[in-house]
């Protein structure tokens, strides 16, 4: 037989816990927001015990979120590039949710902290005018990322761990996200900021925004550039830590080249970092020349991701492919690279009417002569 127990939890909020008991199987449980969810999951799971096609595990019954979130970040996180930045998704998934068992779990409890993580305000680490920490809401951008986390943790304990034997995030609706941002530099604002850059405080800032802007370069990717990346003779840089994972060679051509080649007579013979720091072997901190440099050249709503924005818009202007942009930029798919595709619309009118011409050109004579 089955019960459903309301419940009121400490938020204030109403939750329904399912007790499914049958003789000789053994008890199963789970927790909804609303009541339909819990009654088809009453319904559709009894049936499945009854007819021999109800298979949860043990495992999903001994095992925590908060176990599997551990054993993620001991076991998988040392082997994905950039999952450092996925620790305070980790801790946020422990605290709030930790202490549910995997078979506790559902689509629905998941997605009561879709929502929480949406309307819960957070601390933020900038600071106002005034020096006060400001409170801000998570976009929905963020949501999505945190998500993401979950549903791969899910995923290994499902695949590998053998801990269950779905995982519920896939059945979660995510947040709709924003149109990306396309922010790029027109030609006059790439002048000033570039002369901007040229004539700052700090010698490495000219060196590293060509960069940016001629080869489309993540600032981090950058920042921790070493010189045996970089080969002037062939002309061109390897990244070997990326984002996704994968090596990506980018050629090393024109000004990037001359203003790099120039930079490599004063290197360090302690460091062999492109762009060194002081004594610590950190990159060189260039926050306060970069804004410097957006002041003196009057650039507003800027940030310095947005020069990849802008290499990746000035090479769809120049006729670049969808395929070769997401090539250059290093994405695995198309789909980030397509917000530029509108840029390339002139370039392919051109070659349309470039091939239409040379194909039709005997009839389009001929049609002329006719007409004469």
């Amino acid at each position: 037989m089955a019960t459903i127990e309301p419940r009121r939890l400490t938020d204030g909020t109403r939750s329904y816990r399912v007790k499914i008991r049958l003789k000789g199987h053994p008890p199963q449980y789970a927790s909804f927001a609303r009541l339909t969810d819990a009654k088809r999951w009453e319904q559709s799971t009894e049936a499945a015990i009854r007819e021999g096609r109800h298979f949860k595990t043990n495992e999903a019954k001994k095992h925590t979120l908060a176990d599997a979130m551990q054993r993620y970040q001991l076991e998988v996180m040392p082997h994905k590039p950039g999952s450092n930045s996925q620790t305070q998704q980790i801790n946020w998934w422990k605290k709030a949710a930790g202490s549910y068992r995997l078979a506790d779990v559902t689509p629905a409890l998941i997605g009561e902290y879709r929502d929480k993580l949406l309307n819960t305000p957070k601390l933020s680490r900038k600071k106002n005018a005034s020096g006060a920490t400001t409170i801000k809401k998570r976009s929905p951008s963020t949501v999505v990322r945190y998500l993401a986390l979950l549903s791969h943790v899910f995923t290994v304990a499902v695949k590998e761990w053998g801990w269950l034997e779905e995982n519920p995030v896939a059945k979660v609706r995510k947040p709709k996200e924003p149109k990306g941002r396309e922010r790029y530099l027109s030609d006059d604002e790439r002048d000033r900021l570039v002369s901007a850059c040229r004539q700052s405080e700090s010698s490495c800032l000219y060196p590293v925004v060509v960069l940016a802007l001629s080869t489309g370069m993540r600032r981090g990717e950058i920042l921790t550039l070493r010189w045996n990346q970089v080969d002037f003779k062939n002309t061109r840089i390897t990244l070997i830590k990326t984002k996704n994972g994968e090596r990506r060679a980018l050629p090393l051509v024109g000004l990037a080249h001359t203003l790099l080649l120039a930079h490599s007579k004063v290197r360090s013979i302690t460091n062999d970092m492109v762009f060194p720091g002081g004594t610590n072997r950190k990159p060189i901190e260039l926050t306060k020349a970069w804004y410097t440099a957006l002041k003196v050249a009057a650039i507003q709503d800027f940030r310095f991701h947005d020069l990849r924005h802008s290499a990746a818009s000035y090479l769809a202007m120049n006729g670049a492919t969808t395929l070769e942009i997401a090539a250059v930029l290093g994405h695995k798919t198309l789909a980030m690279v397509k917000r530029y595709s509108h840029l390339s619309d002139a370039h392919s009118q051109r070659v349309i009417q470039s091939m239409n011409a040379k194909i039709f050109a005997t009839q389009n004579s001929e049609g002329e002569k006719h007409h004469g």
